[in-house]
Order: structure tokens, then sequence, then C-alpha cells
């Protein structure tokens, strides 16, 4: 099924509210606690459960996959054009990482972008986990798992030669490397 232009954008749109939803913020808001004042700072999963348990973080990383995911899948469903579907995925992710509910501020994006691309290549998110559980086992670092996870979804699109998604994937592996700026300073010291 194909929509008109005005639908396009709306799921574009569409994409980039619901990827602004921090739900980090929001569940630690509802215990009594400000996220951003605690352990890392920041609003993700991680963070979530390092400071409010395993459990909470595992909901605020299903959350922020599904906030990934969804708008994606709409896309995929509604309108099918990959350029599109691109565009929606990277709206959710852009939305996560400079939500306007926060001021422009946000999360580091990876489970965001994530439910992107298990929305578009379930393969891909498959073998974007296998390589962040062997990165991070190695390393103990669950930024360069993160990220080395999502190069391995670049290559292989790039290798594929997928187009949009080939770009949607370079563009975020470029955006998870500028929002853990800060781990990868850390890690070079």
């Amino acid at each position: 099924m194909s929509l008109w232009p005005v639908g396009m954008i709306g799921l574009v749109l569409g994409g980039f509210v619901a990827g602004a939803i921090p739900f980090g913020v929001l569940i630690a808001r509802r215990r009594g606690v400000t996220i951003q004042e605690h352990g890392s700072g920041n609003i993700g999963a991680t963070n979530v459960a390092r400071v409010l348990g395993v459990r909470t973080g595992l909901i605020v990383l299903l959350l922020d996959a599904g906030k990934g995911a969804l708008p994606t899948f709409l896309a995929l469903h509604y309108c099918g054009w990959p350029s599109i579907v691109a565009l929606t995925g990277g709206a959710a992710i852009l939305g996560h990482c400079f939500s306007p509910f926060l001021g422009g501020k946000g999360g580091k994006g990876v489970a965001t972008a994530f439910g992107v691309f298990l929305a578009i290549a379930p393969y891909l998110a498959g073998i974007a986990v296998l390589v962040f559980v062997v990165i991070w086992r190695i390393t103990r670092v669950p930024a360069l798992g993160s990220l080395a996870g999502m190069a391995a979804i670049s290559g292989l699109l790039v290798a594929r030669g997928d187009g949009p998604y080939t770009a949607l994937a370079c563009m975020t592996t470029a955006l998870l490397v500028y929002t853990h700026r800060t781990n990868l300073a850390k890690l070079a010291r």
C-alpha cells in the first residue's frame, strides 16, 4: 500500500516524535529519580540498569527499541519505499538523541537504532547482537560492543549495496560514534 506525500511526511514526523519520548527519564521519574543526575547521566537502558536495577533497565531497553521499531515497521507496511522507511527510522533515532522534550538532549541511540534495524532486516539486528556480545565479553565495555554491532550492520549493507538502508546504517554509525565521544575519549586516556 502506498501513501500520498502528506502521509509519508507524517510517517517521518511520527518517527521523530516516537523516538523523542524519553522512556528512561519517565520511568526513573516515576521512581523519584532524575536519571540525568545519577550514574553516567545518560537516559538510556545501561545507565537506568546501573541506577535502578537490571529489570528496570530491560524495560527501558525494550521501550527504546520499540520506539524505533514501530514507526519503521509502519513505514514498511504502509509505504514500503526504502527511502521513506530509512527516513522514518533515521528520524526515530534522531528524536531519541536530540529529544525536544529534553531541550535537544537525549540518549546515545543504540537501542532505538537496534529497533529500527530489527524492523528493516531482523537478521542484521541478530548479527549486531552477536557482535555486541563478542566485543562486550572481550572488552567489558558496552559502548565498544554497541559501536561494533552498528559497524557490522553498516559493513554488511555496504557489501550488499542496499541504497537508502546503507546510507541510514552509515549515518547511524557516525551518529553513534558522536554520541559515544565521551566514552571513547575516556577509553583513549
